[in-house]
């Protein structure tokens, strides 16, 4: 069973990847309910990727690598950055501030 969850979580994080690396380069973001919230794609993609980056930090190093308690504090450090992506995530649903010449 523990395969299965770690196939299918290298699967999500890489979806998740690929999907902030094309929100990145071309402004596309994949069509959804919130995609019309999103007012600045690229930065909504290098929040994604920073989110991606911290739960696949928290995932293989907290709780799909067993009871040991001994990578806790990395784990929860993988839970920060996922949250500070969740941060730059939200935004980028606010418009871009003017700034004065």
């Amino acid at each position: 069973m523990r395969d299965v969850l770690d196939i299918l979580a290298a699967l999500v994080l890489a979806i998740g990847a690929v999907l902030s690396v094309a929100a990145i380069t071309t402004g596309w973001i994949a069509p959804g309910r919130g995609r019309a919230k999103v007012l600045r794609p690229r930065v909504w993609g290098y929040g994604t990727l920073v989110a991606m980056a911290g739960i696949g930090t928290y995932l293989f190093v907290g709780p799909l690598q067993g009871p040991d308690m001994g990578n806790f504090p990395v784990a929860m450090s993988g839970m920060a950055v996922f949250a500070a992506g969740l941060y730059i995530q939200r935004q980028a649903m606010k418009p871009a501030r003017k700034t004065s010449s």
